[in-house]
């Protein structure tokens, strides 16, 4: 058996894979283009190419990978590797494991790709020396994994962590999942977004325009935060109430589970400390006070790197002890 694994972070429009030994440093790295539109069989082809281009980059020979593991934007049984839905790849009810493996010629173990992100930063990032802690992505989107009991919690159906779920304002905008007022609904990249357009479409976010060079089409959780940052009013605003809604269920989640650490990534927690403080001011007003004293509210370490490090973690924990080196 090889000591060396890959970890693979496949989104909807990249893929980022690593080369790691079994202690977790990485030997090289690779990110592409997903291209998802040409087809699951392209997309796995795709994979396997980017494990030979590492092998080149790292002069490792092939047999010294001894598996792999891969992050999925989807919902899945990972003990099976069966593959439920993934709607930003088009992927549904798919044996993916199987299909990986035979592809891969390699033992290939899959986890939801918020899951291992938790994974990646409790195992190399922010979280570890913590038996418990829950992961939040705050990006397009908003996901989330949990550590409970030093390992990733799945749920009855494999379906656990899904904060971006989680009801903030029942009044609130319909969610792309069909319910009303959820946290990605409100505090994510794109629902900044999306109230900055509402704004300029009836004529006012004239800040926030400006930071997206005057272009309609720019006006993105990035123009509210640069167009915040200078002290556009209305921009304040939008990432205020993010960071207000983000803060409520960060509170609830600490409340209810009680965790050592609550480590959030994503690119919308680059956007500088606008966001960031209105988040702790509504966790520390909200959270029981014993919980507050134990629990360390903090940023990830790994940023884009999370999801393909905690892929690198599964293969590893997967494989079992680690062999000598063939």
């Amino acid at each position: 058996m090889g000591d060396l694994v890959v970890g693979v972070d496949l989104g909807g429009t990249k893929i980022l894979a690593v080369l790691a030994d079994r202690e977790g440093q990485v030997l090289a790295r690779i990110k592409v283009p997903t291209e998802a539109d040409l087809g699951r069989e392209h997309v796995i082809t795709k994979m396997a190419e980017i494990i030979n281009g590492l092998l080149e980059e790292s002069a490792a020979p092939a047999h010294r990978v001894a598996a792999v593991g891969v992050g999925i934007p989807g919902w899945m049984d990972p003990q099976q590797g069966f593959l439920f839905f993934a709607p930003n790849l088009g992927w549904k009810d798919l044996p993916l494991g199987t299909i990986l493996g035979e592809r891969l010629a390699r033992p290939v173990y899959l986890d939801n790709d918020a899951n291992l992100a938790a994974l990646g930063e409790y195992v190399y990032g922010s979280g570890r020396g913590t038996a418990d802690m829950v992961y939040i992505t705050v990006s397009t989107g908003v996901g989330g994994g949990l550590i409970l009991n030093g390992g990733v919690y799945h749920g009855s159906m494999g379906t656990a962590g899904e904060i971006g779920h989680i009801t903030v304002d029942p009044n609130g905008p319909v969610c792309r999942c069909g319910n009303a007022g959820c946290l990605e609904a409100v505090a994510s990249g794109t629902a900044m977004a999306i109230r900055a357009l509402a704004l300029v479409d009836l004529g006012r976010g004239a800040g926030i325009l400006a930071a997206a060079g005057g272009r309609r089409e720019q006006v993105n959780a990035r123009a509210v935060s640069r167009a915040a940052a200078a002290g556009d009013a209305e921009a304040l605003v939008i990432l205020r109430d993010a960071g207000r809604y983000l803060g409520i269920t960060v509170a609830g989640i600490i409340n209810l589970l009680n965790p050592a650490a609550v480590v959030l990534g994503g690119g919308a927690m680059q956007s500088g400390t606008l966001l960031w403080d209105a988040m702790l001011d509504e966790v520390r007003r909200r959270t029981l006070e014993s919980s507050l004293a134990a629990v360390r509210v903090q940023r990830a370490a790994l940023g884009g790197d999370s999801g393909a490090m905690g892929a690198v973690a599964l293969a590893i924990d997967r494989l079992g002890p680690s062999p000598a080196r063939c």
